[in-house]
Order: structure tokens, then sequence, then C-alpha cells
């Protein structure tokens, strides 16, 4: 019990949610921190309601990120598509490049103000992490090990499935943690084309000058990342535990 309760995670985590259900309990210290304002807490929407279309936004882009980055840096690292990995990694690394704020500007004209184009734009400024991670953790699985696959007769489709996913997971897990903490951050900027999210208060506040709500907006924007980033830890640190294990057992 002792210990549960000097994890940092749940401490963290209790904040966060404190903050969430209880921001509009804390008028008294926002009025005293920021005199000047008639409205210091922002109350347009839940925090709750805010907190859960930000996860949804980021849910669903970053799964769209995973599939493609896996399905790509598996492809490129295959005998039929090496050539392509040049090209793959130069298309990708433009996507990151150019500014979610450009993607926005561009996809909203097409596809007017909703969640598409800032789902797209979360994509794109996702992918990299994912796909780099995916070829690193491909490229580090030992020569030896496919070639025991190979010895007991798995195919091409076998010992990516059994041999190499398994063993490049942790690399893979640690590319899509920061394809999520990044898009967990950058999804704020959703709200400036009319999507819900925990950017709605940082708009609202940089546009009408109220500090308060962009503080507000920000500090859980930041507490929800850490604590997506430290169960990411907890999940890599997991899997190279069950790795170990699994190890062990069959030397044994």
């Amino acid at each position: 019990m002792k210990r549960i309760f000097a994890d940092p995670l749940i401490w963290l985590f209790a904040l966060l949610l404190a903050l969430i259900f209880g921001m509009t309990s804390l008028g008294g210290l926002f009025h005293w921190m920021f005199p000047e304002l008639s409205r210091p807490v922002y109350q347009q929407e839940s925090f709750a309601s805010l907190v859960e279309a930000h996860l949804l936004l980021v849910g669903i882009s970053s799964l769209i990120a995973v599939v493609i980055g896996v399905a790509a840096g598996v492809s490129v690292t295959r005998p039929a598509g090496k050539e392509f990995r040049s090209l793959v990694e130069t298309l990708v690394a433009m996507g990151q490049t150019f500014p979610p704020v450009a993607v926005l500007a561009v996809a909203v004209p097409v596809m007017g103000f909703s969640e598409k184009p800032a789902i797209i734009a979360l994509v794109l400024y996702g992918l990299l992490p994912i796909l780099q991670g995916t070829i690193a953790g491909i490229e580090s699985v030992p020569a030896s090990a496919r070639e025991i696959a190979q010895g007991v007769g798995m195919n091409r489709w076998q010992m990516l499935r059994k041999v190499e996913i398994p063993l490049a997971a942790p690399v893979i897990i640690s590319g899509i943690r920061t394809s999520v903490i990044i898009n967990i951050g950058t999804a704020a900027i959703a709200s400036s084309v009319g999507t819900l999210s925990l950017g709605s208060p940082i708009i609202i506040g940089l546009s009408g000058f109220n500090t308060a709500y962009v503080l507000q907006g920000a500090v859980i924007v930041a507490l929800l990342a850490i604590c997506v980033d430290m169960l990411f830890e907890r999940w890599s640190l997991w899997l190279q535990r069950w790795q170990q294990r699994s190890a062990d057992e069959s030397v044994r």
C-alpha cells in the first residue's frame, strides 16, 4: 500500500482529476491571481468534456498514424521495399516539418471547420517518430533470431509476425510514445478550426486577453501529457521484462 501511494503517477493522476472536475471551485484562487478579470474560470464547456474530446482526437489521429507508420516502416525493411526507404523517410519528414497550422489553413477551405483537418494535421505530425521507431526496431533484431526462425521452417510473414515484431516492440512503442505525446500538445490547435479540445480555453483566452483561461488549458494539457508518458514508460518496462522472462524460459 505504501508503494502505491509513493508512486508519482498516482499523485499526478489524482491532481489531473481534481483539476478536471474541480476547476470551477478554484474561482477564488484565480480571482486572487488575476483580479482584473471578471470571469477568471473557463465555464463555456466542462473540462471533463474538453478532456474527452481532446483524448478522442488524439486517439483517432494516433491510431491512423500507428497503422500508416508501422506499415510503412515494415514495408521499407523488406527486400522489395528497401529501395523506397529514402523516399518514404523524406516524405514523412516533410509531413512533420510542415507546420500543423499551415495544414489547417490548406485543409479547412476544402473540408470546412471540423475535426477532419485537425486529424490530418496530427497524423502528418505524428508519423515520423513511429516510422523511425519501426525501422530501428526491426533492424535491431539479431540476425541469429532470423536464422533460427528460418531453421524451423518459418516463412517471411511468420518470421515478421512471430519474431521480428515481438523483438522490435519496445523500440516501436518508444516511437509511438513520442508521437502520442507530441499529438497531445499539438491537438490544442484543433480548437482554432472549431473543434472542441483542451485548446478551446487557450484559444479563447488568447483572443480575449484572459491569461487565466490559457493557464487552465495549458496546465491540464501538460498534466495529461505527463501521465500518458509515464503510462507508456510502464508499458515499455513491462514489455522488456516479459521479453526477458520469455528468453530465460526458452534457454531453460
